[in-house]
């Protein structure tokens, strides 16, 4: 299809629409409609064509050899051979399939293909398309239409002109599956023409054939009827990557095991999860404090109607759909919807600004935009302009407050008048092994890159981590409220729930804000995923809590948590023996701690992408909450390595790697440390665009280097000790992995938010700390004010008023500097708290395996690090490069 600004969107509706669906001046930012025709079709070509065929402009001008007509209706014009002869793509029935015109000049009374001529003859048989041109100056103007690039063009000895317009394998398939379900007198679609001019030199088959015979000949040849087949077919790949957005990839399938499954498309399937639980609650979220649930069957009804409408608004194959909001059923509804299309599912997070979402938009060629709300839609309106390929805006909550953005009702109402075999031809031209969402990295080194993962990638590794941690069909139950623009997210919150017939619960948008506990006591999920800040916070509120425990309830308290410290330490030793005691210390303690955590039925609960530290881990563990750590990335498609309750579980560790994955150490050292690498059908398919990139972490036999630094321990846990890039390197040229330090800093001093090591080209070790503070509720910005917990234990290091983060650094700057000697009042404290964190660091570098490993230097930093503050990418992973060059002052200071 033509790329249309949204001032300039096509008419959405026709005479056989209801009357109840939204005008095209409602859709239209513009409300503008299609331009009046000036050239008349003979009624010959109008019983051939239909009647809507779009027609030449008055206005039209040739500055080249192919111009874009104003008409949104006509995609292209490309002047014949004697300058008087034009050869039109039009729109045959407004946003579907595109018609090949012949029209002649103005003196010319016959304007249809019909006249002798013309220049044109239509032959179709079972095997090819042939346009049968008077002259070879027509046919090459068909060949023009396909491939408007450099050709290379030879003539054979036979005297036939043979031009090559090398498109790749893949896009071969989608221009012969274009030609095999389109109706006579329909030749090729705009898209496909596109694609062969974009990838016109990178094959030698022959794919069209001029003959210098009269009639000249342009035959498309088609060999491959079966590829119509979808969604569940597999198209031939020569290659485990491909960074085109039509391509297909090779897929790892073994003779047995996990990877042994077929391969499954999304739209396959919902529809197996609803054929088995069709009015089962799927999707529930609470508004104006009722909990509206869609079934199933209502879930698969919504998506198609969603697709539909997304088809009609203009949504080509492989473009995208970018969706920037909050979790709720209608974010997973467009996300399916979009796949469902054709399209690729393209989340992009709500922290993003404007420039990073252009850049989403731009990269995965977004046709459609999603907006949850008004703050969200602004960024877009601002960009707008930018992104030639958009068509409509949608806007899923509140009413838009700019003419032309549809709201959630109007989508849905043009979905139900949209009719269902233009959804159907979508469905039958997929593949398994072809792209349907993008998941865009947080790009803390860079502009975020487009990780393509393709069908089999999402539903395979969804069916694997359901089988592999034991979840039960039709009996689990989750909630929803981390990004799901986010890699695990998507697979906790959408595959998973889909693979086993669950239930998906949407937590409100101030979850974070200090609701989640709240929800999580209503709610009661079987499954749980958190990320490890999110366990940190829970962890500090129940230290807060346990504080101010006294007595019989302190002295058993304490006593649980032994025996539940026991008693996972002996399954993690792979023996399922209770303690003494365990049944009493379940009672009175560790049931009513998950019941006030809304953790009582939970069965399965996961933390990641992050590591979690070690005493955050052990606290829950002695408490008999497990959790289980994951590891995993965008590029293989989340969970790689898992800890399981029932199959093994080892605290810091990321878990044994999943039935049907590999995990290979590159280049071990003499600990076994070395670069991890991941192997599997959850490996993705490239980054879009991108083969630079791509080729440097998919080697030709489909492994992913990581970048992550690990080992594997005798019972096959994966360790993960740090990262290739974060890796210092001391002036000594030793190599230093902060992470392992940075945790053990953060286990010996719990009044730490963050520790950041830095060093790198140094003499030694230094590291940035900062405090735990409250947290602004609205903008998620730290506040300078301590936490209670953190008040308390400043308190207990020396600081007895201690109220701010101000006051600490103030008090640590006094410490330092006070002349040795008696000292009193609030130099004393300062000098005692000085001495309680130098210890603190002492401890921890003891624990270091080499002495150029010791950090020796420390500082408290004013502010926590945060999202907002730019410190923290989304998953809540430091970004060290920004935070080395925001403080790179007091890193000198140091040295």
């Amino acid at each position: 299809m033509s790329r249309q600004q949204l001032s300039s969107m096509p008419s959405l509706t026709s005479s056989h629409d209801q009357a109840d669906v939204i005008s095209a001046a409602d859709l239209s930012l513009q409300g503008q409609q299609p331009m009046s025709s000036v050239v008349e079709m003979t009624p010959r070509r109008k019983q051939a064509y239909g009647d809507v065929i779009s027609e030449m402009n008055n206005k039209t001008s040739f500055e080249s050899k192919r111009i874009h007509h104003e008409d949104p209706h006509i995609h292209t014009i490309v002047p014949s051979g004697d300058s008087k002869r034009v050869i039109l793509l039009s729109s045959k029935s407004r946003g579907s399939d595109w018609d090949l015109t012949m029209v002649k000049d103005e003196q010319d009374s016959n304007n249809g293909i019909e006249s002798e001529d013309s220049g044109f003859q239509l032959d179709v048989d079972s095997s090819s398309i042939k346009i049968m041109a008077n002259t070879t100056a027509a046919a090459n103007d068909v060949a023009d239409i396909a491939a408007p690039v450099d050709m290379t063009v030879t003539t054979q000895k036979s005297g036939t002109t043979v031009i090559n317009i090398t498109p790749p394998s893949k896009m071969e398939h989608r221009l012969l599956e274009h030609l095999h379900s389109t109706p006579l007198p329909s030749i090729v679609s705009a898209d496909v023409a596109e694609d062969c001019a974009d990838l016109g030199k990178k094959r030698t088959s022959s794919v069209l054939e001029v003959s210098e015979s009269k009639p000249a000949t342009v035959e498309i040849r088609q060999p491959h009827k079966e590829l119509i087949k979808g969604p569940d077919q597999l198209f031939p790949a020569d290659s485990y990557t491909t960074t085109t957005a039509m391509g297909a990839v090779k897929l790892k399938i073994d003779e047995r095991g996990m990877a042994s499954i077929p391969p499954l498309s999304v739209p396959t399937l919902l529809q197996r999860t609803v054929a088995r639980h069709m009015d089962h609650p799927a999707l529930c979220v609470k508004r104006d404090g009722k909990w509206i649930k869609w079934t199933y069957k209502q879930y698969l009804h919504d998506v198609t109607v969603c697709a539909k409408a997304f088809i009609r608004l203009g949504l080509e194959r492989f473009h995208s759909v970018c969706i920037l909001g909050f979790n709720s059923p209608e974010w997973i509804i467009a996300d399916l919807a979009a796949i469902h299309a054709g399209g690729f599912a393209a989340g992009i997070y709500t922290t993003n600004s404007a420039e990073a979402c252009l850049h989403c938009a731009l990269n995965g060629q977004a046709d459609i935009i999603v907006v949850e709300d008004r703050k969200q839609l602004e960024k877009i309106l601002s960009i707008k302009d930018q992104i030639p390929t958009l068509k409509a805006i949608v806007q899923y909550t509140g009413k838009p407050h700019v003419e032309g953005v549809i709201t959630w009702s109007q989508l849905m109402h043009l979905g139900n008048a949209t009719p269902d075999n233009v959804y159907e031809d979508r469905l039958k031209r997929m593949a398994v092994n072809q792209c349907c969402t993008l998941i865009y990295t947080s790009g803390t080194t860079g502009p975020p890159k487009g990780v393509m993962l393709n069908h089999d990638n999402l539903t395979w590794i969804s069916h694997n981590l359901a089988t592999y941690m034991g979840m039960r069909d039709g009996k689990e139950s989750f909630l929803s409220y981390l990004p799901l623009s986010h890699v695990a997210a998507q697979i906790t919150d959408i595959y998973v729930p889909l693979s086993v017939g669950g239930t998906v619960y949407f937590a409100q948008p101030d979850v974070l804000k200090g609701s989640l506990a709240e929800t999580l006591r209503e709610v009661r999920p079987t499954t749980f995923f958190g990320v490890p800040r999110v366990w940190e916070k829970i962890f500090e509120k129940m230290q807060a809590i346990g504080k101010q425990t006294t007595g019989i309830k302190k002295t058993i308290a304490t006593w649980a948590k032994r025996v539940g410290s026991s008693y996972n330490r002996r399954r993690m030793e792979g023996r399922s023996s209770r303690p003494f005691g365990y049944s009493i210390a379940n009672a009175l303690v560790f049931k009513k701690v998950r019941e006030g955590l809304g953790l009582d039925r939970t069965r399965v609960i996961l933390s990641g992408p992050a590591p979690l530290s070690r005493e955050v881990a052990e606290y829950f563990t002695s408490l008999d909450i497990p959790i289980m750590e994951v590891y995993g990335m965008s590029e293989s498609t989340g969970p790689h390595s898992i800890n399981n309750i029932t199959k093994g579980f080892h605290i810091n560790s990321a878990g044994k790697t999943a039935p049907g994955c590999i995990t290979k150490i590159a280049n071990p050292d003499k600990d076994g440390n070395g670069e991890i690498l991941m192997g599997g059908r959850h490996v993705f398919m490239g980054y879009l665009n991108d083969p630079g990139n791509t080729s440097s972490v998919v080697n030709a036999d489909g492994f992913l280097s990581t970048g992550d630094v690990g080992h594997t321990d005798k019972f096959g846990f994966v360790y993960i000790t740090g990262r290739i890039k974060e890796i210092l390197i001391t002036a000594g040229g030793e190599n230093v992995a902060p992470v392992l330090i940075e945790d053990n800093i953060k286990a010996e001093l719990p009044i730490v938010s963050q520790a950041m090591v830095v060093g790198d080209r140094r003499k030694f070790l230094s590291v940035l700390l900062t405090l735990r503070t409250e947290v602004d509720s609205d903008t998620q910005e730290p506040l300078p004010i301590l936490t209670r917990p953190t008040r308390d234990l400043c308190e207990e290091y020396g600081l007895s008023l201690a109220e701010t983060v101000t006051d600490v650094i103030s008090a640590a700057e006094r410490g330092m500097t006070v002349p040795a000697g008696a000292v009193t009042g609030q130099d004393a404290e300062a000098v005692k708290f000085v001495k309680v964190i130098d210890a603190a660091i002492e401890r921890a570098n003891r624990k270091a395996i080499s002495a150029a490993q010791r950090v020796q230097k420390w500082t408290i930093l004013p502010v926590d690090f945060s999202i907002p503050g730019g410190e923290l990418g989304p998953t809540m992973k430091v970004k060290r490069s920004y935070v080395a060059k925001k403080y790179a002052d007091v890193i000198e200071r140091f040295y």
